[in-house]
């Protein structure tokens, strides 16, 4: 019985995490559930799965959670990220949305832990540290994210000094067929409904406007040891060929699947065995067809950025992600049109400090001063 921490538990990734641990309770019990201001559902999940411990970041929520449970281990604020080094855990799911990922999935690092990791902003800001912590802890990260889970899986068909292109698809988000001229027009609204996959608000704007996948180029980077021009984007409409590896003999394998999380979230939990699934079997003889382009980057800037973020590295990374954090809020609040949050974030990648990033007060500087110069940017409708 594998025991779980599960961190982000009532977003995307939490939720359907847990329901592969509903599917095996033979294979995994919940010790911890860790999430931020939906007590509503984090309570439910307190009910049905009975955790030793509850880490809720909200202040509000501790204490309608703590009235609730008094009898229960329930911690509040930045010492949530603690858990993840506790000694009765054998695994953590990192399914926190945003910067904050990094600090459970250091926390866990450091406590030798193995981390399912579905946040991708972390390795992308704080690449260096988490290295650091790796090997200071001897813990390892098992990737979750659907297109590293494929890259991971099919680097298992060959030996990586053969690999010659590591290649991730991309659903191309919400506003793949739509005009460029319409592209300004486009509300918070139209933005947060992905054609194929179920996720949260912040990666389904993400996958619209390529930000998402830039990061998973970073992201790629940092856990294959790959350098910029080893990875490339396909537009791939159908999300069904999750990624593929390009060897030197030029034989590409890919991994295939309907589009459910939860194939990678339990393979994460099961490496190196794998266990029967709560997905639907693939129908290929049902698929009308596979079609793969390459990505228009003149029309969806964050692909270049992201090319440019991670050649530079350092600081720069940190501009990327956290820049975007603080536009893609300016324009759910309505002061970004859909088009300027690209303005934004070069902005951010354009202005940052140039500095390495070596600590966690360093990395908390650049952060802060990438969220700043998105703040401070000015739409070009002022």
């Amino acid at each position: 019985m594998k025991r779980l921490a599960v961190f982000g538990s009532t977003g995307s990734i939490g939720r359907q995490t847990l329901s592969v641990c509903s599917a095996h309770t033979d294979e995994f019990s919940v010790y911890a559930l860790v999430f931020s201001a939906n007590y509503e559902l984090g309570i439910s999940q307190i009910k049905q799965f009975a955790p030793r411990i509850v880490g809720v970041f909200d202040q509000r929520a501790y204490e309608i959670v703590r009235e609730a449970f008094p009898g229960a281990e329930v911690i509040s604020g930045k010492a949530v990220w603690d858990i993840a080094a506790r000694d009765e855990i054998d695994a953590v799911v990192n399914g926190v949305s945003g910067f904050n990922g990094v600090f459970p999935l250091i926390s866990a690092l450091q406590a030798g832990k193995t981390v399912a990791l579905a946040n991708k902003e972390s390795v992308v800001c704080a690449g260096e540290l988490v290295r650091k912590a790796m090997r200071s802890g001897g813990g390892r990260i098992l990737p979750v994210d659907s297109e590293q889970s494929a890259i991971f899986q099919s680097l298992a068909s060959g030996k990586r000094r053969d690999v010659k292109r590591l290649i991730l698809t991309a659903s191309g988000g919400a506003f793949r067929d739509l005009p460029e001229s319409e592209l300004g027009s486009v509300t918070p609204e139209m933005a947060m409904k992905h054609p194929n996959w179920s996720m949260g608000r912040k990666i389904t704007i993400d996958s619209a406007t390529l930000f998402n996948k830039g990061l998973e180029v970073m992201e790629a980077a940092f856990l294959f040891d790959a350098g910029p021009s080893d990875i490339s984007v396909l537009i791939h409409p159908q999300s069904i060929v999750h990624s593929m590896v390009e060897f030197t003999d030029n034989s590409v394998i890919a991994q295939l699947s309907v589009p459910d999380m939860r194939l990678a979230i339990q393979y994460a939990l099961t490496y190196p065995d794998r266990i029967e699934c709560p997905v639907k079997p693939l129908d290929l003889a049902s698929l009308s067809g596979l079609t793969f382009y390459e990505p228009d980057t003149a029309r969806f800037r964050a692909l270049p950025m992201a090319y440019y973020a991670l050649s530079c590295g350092g600081s720069k990374p940190v501009a990327y992600n956290s820049g975007n954090e603080a536009a893609v809020e300016r324009f759910i609040s309505g002061e970004l049109k859909f088009t300027e949050i690209a303005d934004c974030v070069e902005y951010a990648l354009t202005n940052i400090d140039k500095m390495n990033i070596g600590s966690m007060d360093e990395l908390l500087y650049c952060d802060a001063q990438a969220r700043r110069l998105a703040r401070e940017y000015r739409s070009k409708r002022l």
